[in-house]
């Protein structure tokens, strides 16, 4: 957790993004690392545990982080916790909670309320097009020898 820790600090010094680090640790070494860098990178999804994510799932080849434990500096917002179901991560440790991070402006609790929404409900427009032209790429999927679910 010091390490997390030790990268937000450092974004924050760098002026990289917001007071966010994360590591993730599997086998007992740091396989990711990331510190928010949303302003530098100009990217709003480049918050610490997804980049933390995305260079432990490089470095060890794998999709799965399969007994891996993501250690972040504050609790992950809703994008950054779906990132660790998807990629499997059986744990999940956070300093700072969610309500400490609302308080500085860092505040999710608007998004939480939108994903328990119908799509036709959220404040972002979300409008249905050429489902079967998309089920068929999904069939082609479907059929080829990538056709696996990750």
């Amino acid at each position: 957790m010091g390490e997390a820790i030790d990268l937000a600090a450092g974004g924050v010094e760098r002026g990289e993004g917001g007071p966010f680090g994360a590591v993730v640790v599997k086998a007992g070494k740091i396989v990711g690392r990331g510190c928010n860098r949303v302003i530098v990178d100009c990217d709003p999804t480049a918050h610490a545990e997804m980049l933390a994510i995305r260079e432990a799932t490089r470095r060890l080849g794998e999709v799965h982080l399969v007994g891996a434990t993501l250690y972040t500096s504050c609790e992950p917002c809703p994008m950054c916790l779906s990132a660790a179901y998807w990629a499997h991560i059986d744990r999940v440790c956070y300093a700072a909670t969610a309500v400490d991070a609302a308080a500085l402006g860092f505040d999710d609790r608007f998004i939480l309320q939108q994903l328990r929404l119908l799509p036709e409900q959220r404040r972002i427009p979300m409008e249905p097009l050429m489902r079967e032209q998309a089920l068929g790429v999904f069939r082609k999927w479907q059929e080829s020898e990538q056709g696996r679910i990750y």
